[in-house]
């Protein structure tokens, strides 16, 4: 459905098409059928991800973060422990998963909200937060990248046509608990 001149707006900051990402999905086996919802979801993920992305194997990369996640497997690599072995970052996780779970799905207005409330009630500072969250529901360390895959996440997996994603919400329940 989505054909190779399709793109979304076109800059040299982005330089793949709704078709490429259509097309690592293929491949992975994560595309199962093309709807229109499917073709939205292709367009925003380009959109999010495109700019961040090096190559074509630097975005399939980014896409696997959003349709494979394994808490546990999450908690056993090293930079995963670094950072929840920081002061205060279960205590952060803990604010992080409480407001996670309050509230809808995770988009960008909610993950602003989200970030807002536990800068606003709590000690923490950006990276603070943003640390543990890119851990416990992108499923690794990293940079803004992986703030792009959580925004990601609820829109694919209410999006029929792609294969299963956990949700926001399905991961920190399942990070929260693999930690405990």
């Amino acid at each position: 459905m989505i054909s190779e001149s399709e793109t979304p707006a076109r800059s040299t900051l982005n330089p793949f098409t709704a078709a490429d990402v259509a097309a690592i999905l293929r491949t992975q086996g994560w595309l199962r059928h093309e709807t229109q919802a499917v073709e939205t979801w292709l367009r925003e993920a380009v959109a999010l991800l495109g700019p961040r992305a090096a190559d074509l194997d630097a975005l399939a990369g980014l896409l696997r973060l959003v349709f494979e996640y394994d808490a546990p497997a999450v908690l056993a690599e090293r930079a995963s422990q670094e950072v929840i072995l920081r002061a205060g970052a279960r205590a952060a996780l803990r604010a992080l998963a409480t407001e996670i779970l309050s509230g809808g799905p995770v988009d960008s207005n909610r993950l602003k909200e989200i970030v807002g409330v536990l800068k606003t009630g709590s000690p923490y500072r950006s990276w603070e937060i943003f640390l543990p969250l890119r851990v416990a529901v992108a499923g690794r360390t990293g940079d803004g990248a992986l703030d792009r895959v959580i925004l990601l996440l609820d829109r694919a997996a209410e999006t029929e046509g792609l294969a299963p994603v956990k949700s926001v919400r399905a991961r920190i329940l399942e990070f929260c608990a693999a930690l405990d």
